[in-house]
């Protein structure tokens, strides 16, 4: 495990790394909504997290095929890369959880070369809790339909963009993020004619998301590629461009970890027994589809992005609400 510290805009991050494999713990600030802390709790913890890990690694060999005729050349490494916001560093106590992103790097057996990979992936943030499952849901209460409160999202956004461009992020990680999610199964998708070697055929949304708006204010646009041999498209959020900013190798990496993510979590969707069509419209009450071998409880996981939403609030958006405000009134890059 390893610290770094940064001081932007009077606020101190701490960047801490640690390993994902089939010994993973979660530390005390690992929000327990994300997918990676999921796998590793209850009886099954450790064969939970090795069937994931094997999955990741199966599905990038089948991706990475140049070279690779037995189909076992790489073996992709996570970190868990922990991100902790000091307001007042006086005392040294105040380390606040922020945000939790995954980072792929990938072992070549063959020429015995560690590639980097990239950062993102997977994203949890305690104020995007707060955000979605506690101030929206209080702003809502007692209205006839449903509207979102003016500045959703802004604090957040320029907390995001405020790490990714600090000194610390920069040092630590070659690219950008890229912060692959599930499609909405709210929305429509059109498959394009365009087909990357890598990501795959292109789909078209019909209309953008609250997600996609919020993600926006945090600096990053988004499109959506279905990979070669995948049940459905994945969102690819990402800023720069997605098509020349990154290596294959990185771009399986993302596709392979958040896939297998997905297929553990979204079964109706990304383990479906059928391949999306040209006209796309996923559903979670989609019935005929597989289950892989990793123990989930999808309805534990709503219940506590509630309970962190308002940790969040305890600890973080009520104590430091007057010195928050008046820092996202000044912040610009």
């Amino acid at each position: 495990m390893k610290a770094m510290k940064d001081t932007q805009n009077d606020f101190v991050f701490t960047l801490k790394s640690t390993s994902l494999d089939e010994n993973y713990h979660p530390s005390n600030q690992t929000r327990l909504t994300t997918n990676f802390a999921n796998l590793a709790r209850g009886a099954n913890r450790q064969q939970n997290l090795r069937n994931a890990l094997n999955m990741i690694n199966n599905r990038f060999n089948a991706l990475a095929q140049l070279d690779n005729p037995k189909g076992d050349r790489y073996h992709v490494e996570l970190e868990i890369i922990t991100v902790t916001m000091s307001i007042d560093d006086k005392n040294g106590v105040n380390d606040l959880p922020m945000i939790e992103v995954l980072k792929t790097n990938i072992f070549d057996r063959k020429t015995g070369q560690h590639i980097e990979g990239i950062a993102g992936n997977n994203f949890s943030s305690y104020v995007r809790d707060y955000d979605f499952s506690v101030l929206l849901t209080d702003y809502n209460k007692n209205k006839s339909s449903f509207c979102v409160p003016e500045n959703f999202g802004d604090l957040h956004g320029k907390l995001y963009k405020c790490f990714v461009n600090s000194d610390t992020y920069k040092e630590q990680f070659k690219m950008s993020p890229i912060i692959c999610l599930s499609v909405s199964s709210n929305k429509t998708y059109t498959r394009t004619e365009y087909q990357h070697p890598v990501l795959g055929f292109e789909y078209l949304q019909d209309q953008y998301s609250l997600t996609d708006e919020y993600f926006s204010k945090m600096g990053l646009k988004v499109r959506f590629f279905m990979p070669r041999n995948s049940a459905a498209p994945m969102a690819f959020y990402h800023s720069g461009n997605l098509l020349t900013d990154y290596t294959d190798l990185g771009l399986i990496s993302s596709i392979s970890t958040m896939e297998t993510f997905q297929k553990i979590y979204r079964p109706e969707i990304y383990n479906a027994n059928s391949v999306a069509a040209k006209i796309y419209h996923p559903s979670l009450k989609h019935e005929d589809y597989s289950l892989t071998r990793v123990v989930y409880d999808r309805d534990e996981r709503s219940r506590l992005a509630v309970e962190q939403g308002k940790y969040a609030e305890e600890h973080f958006i009520k104590p430091y609400q007057k010195i928050l405000e008046q820092w996202a009134a000044n912040f610009a890059l």
